[in-house]
């Protein structure tokens, strides 16, 4: 009999022992919503499932208000990847590529590639963006390296994705947490490695979140904190598209308006919801930056 275990889930855990926290994301239903928008070839679709994952897993450890992003950009075949984790655990994600794709899909080889990590009220203007070093071949050892680098912190970070689950596991070294016997133990964090080494790709995608760190940590003093819902979710709004058009300004709305008999649609690239707009909406919503424009006293 198969056995069917919680999905689209985000686990925190502590190794007292080892002095080590971790995260562990499991997505099932809500990847497979988001890779089933477009028809990626399928190093693409890992790619994505990876960075999908990776999203979810870096909020794990930090207090976030708003969202985290993992943006890559590239002057070749991969013009855009991007992936989303909001604070209440909503997911979304694309890509967008020229055929071919490069075989094998490699970070280090994209032309002019930048990949940016996000995080805070991009609305707000309240935000803290880091950029990650590109040198390496897979987003994993890419953010290992962030960590390291940018961060002073090191850390192990699995991600493997395939058409029904994406699935990430990252572990941290914090010296200054755990007991006594994680301060003494000056092994811990080689040991924790050499454990996780052992974990394939396919055990990571098949296996229960619960039974995976207890077959990989279970001499550790595995400590597991409440898990974490996630599921597919878009921010657009219809207030936000009109944000968009009145940053386009009058004359390019009015210019589309005319090109499009009247009525302007638009469509969310993550969620397909559409969004149409005829004279009068457009009118209405322009006067109102003209009204925010306009000095309610002499200047």
């Amino acid at each position: 009999m198969e056995t069917v275990f919680v999905e689209d889930v985000l686990h925190r855990f502590l190794l007292e022992r080892a002095g080590v926290r971790g995260v562990l994301v499991r997505l099932g239903v809500a990847w497979r919503d988001i890779a089933g928008r477009a028809d990626y070839p399928a190093p693409l679709r890992a790619m994505l499932g990876q960075s999908l994952a990776a999203s979810a897993l870096l909020t794990g450890n930090i207090k976030l208000d708003g969202s985290l992003s993992v943006e890559l950009k590239s002057a070749g075949a991969l013009r855009l990847l991007f992936t989303e984790c909001t604070d209440q655990g909503r997911l979304r994600g694309l890509a967008r590529w020229n055929d071919p794709l490069p075989e094998p899909l490699d970070l280090a080889s994209l032309p002019a590639a930048v990949m940016a990590i996000t995080i805070g009220q991009i609305e707000r203007g309240q935000r803290y963006q880091g950029l990650v070093d590109l040198q390496h071949p897979d987003i994993a050892s890419a953010l290992e390296n962030y960590f390291s680098q940018s961060e002073q912190l090191p850390a192990k970070i699995l991600l493997a994705a395939d058409g029904e689950h994406a699935v990430g596991l990252m572990l941290q070294k914090l010296p200054d947490e755990g007991g006594h016997d994680a301060v003494e133990d000056e092994d811990a964090w080689t040991r924790i490695q050499h454990l996780t080494a052992t974990l394939g790709t396919e055990e990571l995608l098949a296996t229960a979140p619960e039974q995976l760190l207890y077959r990989l940590y279970h001499e550790e003093s595995i400590s597991l904190f409440e898990p974490r819902s996630l599921a597919f979710g878009c921010s657009c709004s219809r207030e936000r598209v009109e944000s968009m058009l009145r940053s386009l300004g009058r004359d390019e709305v009015e210019a589309t308006l005319q090109a499009r008999d009247g009525e302007i649609e638009v469509i969310c690239e993550f969620c397909a919801q559409r969004y149409t707009f005829d004279r009068i909406d457009a009118e209405h919503l322009l006067s109102i930056t003209h009204k925010a424009e306009t000095p309610t006293t002499p200047q």
